[in-house]
Formats: C-alpha cells, structure tokens, sequence
C-alpha cells in the first residue's frame, strides 16, 4: 500500500453547460431559520453559517423571524429596481456580443441581493462592489444613461474614459469605484469604515466579493482588521459557483459554506438566500 500523502485537486460536480444537480444540499424551508439578538456574540450565531436564510417561501408568502413590514409601495420599487437591472443586464450583454460595446460582465441571478441591500444602507453608506453589482446603482437611482454612456465608450461617458466600460463610480450614490483587481473591494471597505468611525460619523461601508476571491490574501487582511477594530462593515460574498475559470471548491477549502470563513476570525457570518430579495 502507498502511504505517501498525495494532493486532493477538487473537481467540481458539473460544469457550465452541464445540468446542475442540487439535489443533494440540505436547503431550510422558509422561515425555519432563527433569528438571534442583534447584539448576540458571534459564538452565539456560528451555526447560522452554515443554514440558510429564506424569507420567502414556495407558496410566495413571507414568512418567518426574518420578514420585515415592508409597504406595498418599497416591495413595488424593489421588484421595479430588479427588472430593471435584469433588463439592462440583457441589452448591454446582447450589444457586447454583436460587437458594438468592447466589455460587459453580467449579474444575471444578483439582482436580489444587490438591489435589496441598497434598499436598507442609508444615502451617506459607501458600497465598495465589484463588476456585478450594477444593481447597487440602478436600484439607487443612478442614470441608466449615463451606464450606457460608459459602457459605449462615448463622449457623454460620465468617466471621460478614465476607466474600463463597465467600472461604474459614483460617490453621490455611496458607489466607490470599482477595481478590476478582485478582493481589493474588502480591504478597502474596511479601512473605509473605520476612517468613518473615527472621524465619529455614524455611516457604514459594504464590501462586495465573489466566492473565488476568498482565496486571495487581501480577504484575509480584511477579516483580521474588522475583527480586530471592529470596524462598522458589512462584508458580502457572493457565490455564484464559479470564479472567472475556477469552482467554488477550489477558494471554499474544506469549509462548508462561505459563511463559515467568518467564524475562525470572530466575526458573526449569516448564509442568506441571494435569490430572496426579502431575506437580502
């Protein structure tokens, strides 16, 4: 028997063009998961990690601890707001591919969690986001024009070309500019927030990745300074499955979930339904 240890290369479960299969992930019903006390220690939380947050159901009703009393008017817009971006989503994709736009990068299946979340941060929040969180500006009221304007290219780009197409800034909306250099969004959100707390402002940062940026060391150095100065920052993964050319599996570890990652650095971590604009 050879006992010399050997390398484990992760192999993803299917890959793009495949049939995905989820069958085998233990997803909570609606409202199942606890909702623990907003001034609960993170020791008290670590199994919300590894659940799943949903508010709504199978049957379209809200459910649950974590539903919130929202007005017919805010769940208008924020089904408004998600529309809109899937739409403009569509346009600008279909534009790049007959060639009349250089670069797009989509955020089809991210209109929920980007468009909620900007629905509950107040004016003066600052988002540090990467090239999928369009819906950040468009559900703040940003121009679509002036997205357009970018990401064509033209004389009316409100970035005067300063920057790539689709690497939107604007400080009205609490939308830094983005960098193409992925992870950089977390590092830069907390530092961001603890300038604000120091400066004693009561505004909070968010900072934006997806799930293949966890690997890079930036994440890390994030996570150790919010920790450890506990600074006012949400810091948001959004796992889509896929990094530009690799699986979830290869950042993720030997963690079950993303969430997971918070609970070595003391940080509380919340899984949530990306898709439940009431859970976001």
């Amino acid at each position: 028997m050879d006992e010399r240890p050997r390398l484990t290369i992760p192999e993803p479960r299917f890959r793009p063009g495949d049939d995905p299969d989820f069958s085998g992930i233990d997803i909570p019903g609606a409202g199942e998961t606890r909702r623990p006390d907003v001034d609960a220690e993170p020791r008290e939380m670590r199994d919300l990690a590894d659940g799943l947050i949903r508010v709504l159901g199978d049957d379209n009703k809200a459910t649950g601890p974590w539903q919130s009393d929202l007005t017919a008017a805010q769940l208008i817009k924020g089904l408004t707001d998600m529309m809109r971006v899937r739409e403009f989503d569509r346009r600008m994709m279909a534009a790049q591919r007959q060639g009349k736009t250089s670069f797009y990068m989509q955020c089809l299946g991210e209109e929920a969690i980007a468009c909620a979340f900007r629905a509950a941060m107040a004016d003066s929040d600052m988002n540090f986001p990467t090239y999928r969180q369009q819906g950040l500006l468009i559900a703040h009221g940003y121009p679509l024009v002036d997205m357009m304007n970018q990401v064509y290219s033209n004389e009316e780009d409100p970035i005067k070309g300063r920057q790539l197409p689709i690497m939107y800034s604007s400080r009205a909306h609490g939308f830094f500019t983005i960098s193409g250099n992925l992870a950089t969004q977390f590092i830069q959100a907390v530092g961001w927030a603890m300038a604000a707390s120091i400066k004693g402002e009561s505004n909070i940062a968010a900072g934006w990745i997806g799930d293949g940026a966890t690997a890079e060391s930036d994440f890390h150095s994030a996570m150790v300074f919010a920790s450890t100065y506990q600074a006012p920052v949400v810091l948001n993964i959004v796992n889509n499955q896929w990094a530009i050319s690799s699986h979830q599996s290869l950042a993720r570890g030997r963690a079950d979930t993303f969430a997971a990652k918070g609970i070595g650095f003391g940080i509380p971590a919340l899984r949530v339904d990306g898709n439940d604009y009431l859970a976001s």
